[in-house]
């Protein structure tokens, strides 16, 4: 009996230690406004929010962002850069490149005096995408 509750502790632990390390964070976009470089190279306004319901995924394990939206935005993590804080904000940059190798500087924003509302920022060089963002925990709740 003795040799029985060993295993199914070291089963538990080994479980618990596997789920542990596998980072997979889930989001469902809300809202997506976009600001663009004009000719002369300077920024325009951000284009009005359009709602929009997209699966957004960072995978810590892959090192790589994945927006999926009607073409897939595949984005690989390169640097996890330092996080940054102020009294308004919380910011999560992350240094990652395109399937074509162009960099980016993609930001998880968390909107402290917004209620905490979370954005996904991907600063390209002439286009910066804004998303709003919630994490969602079960599959279900994507579909709300």
């Amino acid at each position: 009996m003795t040799k029985f509750k060993l295993i199914i502790i070291f089963v538990f632990l080994v479980l618990g230690i596997q789920y542990s390390f596998s980072q997979v964070y889930k989001y469902k976009t809300t809202g997506f406004s976009v600001l663009e470089r004009n000719d002369k190279g300077k920024w325009g306004k951000w284009s009005d929010l359009e709602k929009v319901n997209l699966l957004v995924t960072l995978d810590i394990d892959k090192n790589r962002i994945i927006v999926y939206s009607r073409e897939i935005q595949l984005y690989t993590i390169m640097n996890y850069e330092k996080k940054e804080e102020n009294e308004a904000d919380e910011i999560f940059p992350f240094s990652c490149s395109d399937m074509d190798g162009q960099p980016f500087l993609i930001s998880i924003i968390i909107r402290k005096k917004q209620n905490f509302r979370k954005q996904l920022y991907i600063n390209q060089k002439n286009v910066i995408l804004q998303y709003n963002i919630e994490e969602i925990i079960d599959i279900e709740d994507f579909k709300k």
